[in-house]
């Protein structure tokens, strides 16, 4: 053989590169028609603040190069394994850290004390505290699933690490919108982690009582209320309803093909934050409903490669990682693009890896790093060498018989009531490979023995 024929690459199953090639074009997708859009939507307020009119462009496109960097180490060299472990408590901690400052010494800006100044950076703690809230409910859900703690320190630690800093934020930020997406990934976990339906449905009824209560009982908020009639403001659409009628224009103007890219008129200051919470509409005017369409189908593309990747998670942890996250940044997505088009009220909520903004493309990005490093380890094993991992057969002397490996419990506690039709799938598939590994032992035995029998004759 010669020296110089290099070993050919392994191929990945269909299953494993499909998702995880579908969610990078995906995300290099919405991020470029982001970068553009921006420096549409941003050059006529530079011009007009007397800077140049790339001058937002520059800056998305240096936390744009940021964020991508950050996802690829994420991706090849973070082990999401890494997260069940005393890292997620360090990322906790930080995030928690900036919320506080947040509070003591933030900076206000639009009557919202959000952004917290480093130096030339203002970031808004609130989006990574997401991916913290994110990491720390899957964690806590693997120990109640592998019975390493008892249930009701589990509870209590839920109640502490994740809805005491979540109210936290809520009370000092007044931020309803990252409140609702953190609680929507939260559910995400558990759902994945196969919680009871009872206990699922009474959190999900909590939500939305809490989330009526906090427009109903803040003026500010049940003034948003107006997008269900938004010239009946009391101004004849000049107060509360003015955001929502230009946007309104913004897609009426757009029609099928859009007016042009750069073409936009409600871009002129007529529309706020146009390239930020309302770029949307930018996107409707100027790109038209085709265009906007393969933006809402980037983010569908973006939820099935990321629950793909959490149907062949290797363990629970990566299952509700990828699919927490996932489910998570495309609710944000939707929430922006329903207000957008009128059909929820306005949040303030950043459209995912397009609008405008480093904290939401830094976060975003991520978050896309996290889910594809659950894809990365599922690539790392062919599956023929996954079955002969989980065949557990002695190489010396003859084979033991095959054990199907029961489950251990620890004292006093209670085993987790598998419900629904993935502990159902999951309980089939491990049944027929313990009885595929079953037969193969017996198979190599009987070999074993034959080739034992037939030296003993001669």
């Amino acid at each position: 053989m010669s020296l110089l024929k290099r070993k050919a690459p392994r191929a990945l199953p269909l299953d494993v590169c499909v998702p995880r090639i579908a969610c990078m074009l995906a995300t290099l997708g919405l991020v470029l028609v982001g970068l553009v859009m921006v420096y549409s939507a941003s050059s006529i307020t530079d011009l007009v603040n007397g800077e140049p009119a790339a001058k937002s462009l520059i800056s998305q496109a240096v936390f744009a190069v940021v964020g991508i960097i950050c996802a690829f180490v994420l991706f090849r060299f973070v082990p999401y394994h890494i997260w069940s472990g005393n890292l997620t408590w360090a990322i906790w901690g930080l995030s928690v850290l900036l919320i506080l400052l947040t509070a003591l010494s933030g900076k206000s800006v639009y009557g919202a004390q959000r952004w917290l100044q480093l130096g030339p950076v203002a970031i808004q703690p609130s989006e990574f505290f997401k991916i913290a809230a994110v990491l720390m409910a899957a964690k806590l859900m693997c120990q109640a699933r592998n019975h390493e703690a008892d249930a009701r320190i589990i509870l209590v630690e839920a109640l502490l690490f994740i809805l005491a800093p979540l109210m936290f934020l809520y009370a000092t930020q007044s931020d309803l919108g990252t409140t609702l997406v953190c609680a929507v990934g939260i559910l995400a976990v558990m759902w994945l982690g196969e919680v009871p339906f009872r206990a699922f449905a009474t959190l999900i009824g909590c939500c939305l009582v809490f989330g009526a209560l906090a427009v109903l009982g803040s003026g500010y908020r049940s003034g948003r209320m107006v997008f269900l009639d938004p010239w009946n403001d009391g101004a004849g659409g000049l107060d509360a309803g003015y955001n929502i009628i230009h946007s309104f224009y913004a897609f009426a103007e757009g029609g099928l093909f859009g007016v042009g890219l750069g073409n936009s008129h409600e871009k002129y200051q007529y529309l706020f934050a146009s390239d930020s919470d309302f770029i949307f509409s930018i996107i409707g005017e100027e790109l038209g409903l085709l265009g906007a369409i393969l933006v809402i189908a980037g983010y569908l593309v973006i939820l099935w490669a990321g629950l793909q990747i959490a149907r062949k998670a290797e363990d629970d942890m990566g299952a509700m990682l990828a699919g927490g996250l996932s489910i998570m940044l495309v609710a944000q997505a939707f929430l922006n693009m329903g207000s957008a088009i009128g059909v929820l009220p306005t949040t303030g909520k950043p459209l995912p890896f397009i609008s405008s903004g480093g904290s939401s493309m830094i976060a975003s990005l991520l978050m896309m790093g996290i889910i594809l490093s659950v894809s990365y380890a599922e690539g790392a094993q062919q599956p023929y060498e996954r079955r002969r991992a989980d065949l557990r057969i002695m190489r010396g002397g003859v084979p033991a018989p095959y054990r199907v490996p029961s489950r251990p419990a620890s004292a006093g506690s209670r085993p987790y009531p598998h419900t629904g039709r993935q502990a159902q799938a999951r309980q089939y598939a491990q049944t027929r490979q313990y009885a595929q590994a079953r037969q193969y032992a017996q198979a190599r035995q009987y070999a074993q023995t034959r080739q034992f029998r037939g030296r003993s004759y001669r």
